[in-house]
């Protein structure tokens, strides 16, 4: 099944769109993969990415080694249809008193920059920290968007012209369309529009 653009809007003449589908799948300049310290792509969203894009990604993690909580880095993207993987490292949630909040934050702007400075256009998120990691679902999907909107504040220049948030299981993606939905009333449904 095709990834599915279900919201978009337009902010700072760029677009934020929120995505149905695989992120293995999306055709972007850099997908964002949820990972650990270590850069060790076993499960989740981590794991789809290698098995899709080829081993080539994890030996270039490997390269790369440790990347602390809060940051991002970025290697190639295999056979994926992206070009690039900023691998992007959340936190475990806690119990939400431990920075956390700060971190995710922190993990999405690292990724927005790496973007930026590649000059790249596109750029496809998954919801950070909120699968294996715990975070909750709510809450990781108010400060992704947040951080996207700061971010295209931040940096009117950036040559990032679409940041997309791409869901694949149900519940994330209800907290993100609700999420987008109270940020971004006047933002299209483009599911109504569909006769």
């Amino acid at each position: 099944m095709p990834n599915k653009v279900l919201l978009e809007t337009r902010f700072n003449n760029k677009t934020i769109r929120i995505v149905h589908g695989d992120i293995t799948e999306e055709n972007v300049d850099a997908i964002v993969n949820a990972a650990n310290e270590y850069l060790k792509h076993g499960g989740g969203v981590a794991g789809a990415i290698v098995r899709k894009g080829g081993y080539v990604i994890q030996e270039e993690s490997d390269k790369i080694g440790y990347v602390p909580t809060g940051s991002a880095a970025i290697t190639g993207a295999g056979k994926l249809p992206a070009k690039f993987v900023i691998h992007a490292v959340g936190p475990v949630w806690k119990d939400g008193k431990s920075g956390e909040d700060e971190k995710l934050e922190s993990a999405v702007f690292s990724s927005l920059k790496i973007a930026d400075e590649k000059k790249l256009k596109s750029i496809s998120f998954p919801a950070i920290s909120a699968g294996i990691f715990g975070f909750p679902k709510e809450r990781c999907a108010k400060i992704l968007i947040e951080t996207a909107v700061k971010f295209l504040e931040q940096n009117p220049n950036t040559t990032i012209e679409e940041i997309r948030f791409c869901l694949f299981d149900e519940p994330t993606l209800n907290a993100f369309v609700n999420e987008f939905s109270t940020r971004f009333p006047e933002s299209k449904n483009l599911l109504e529009n569909k006769s």
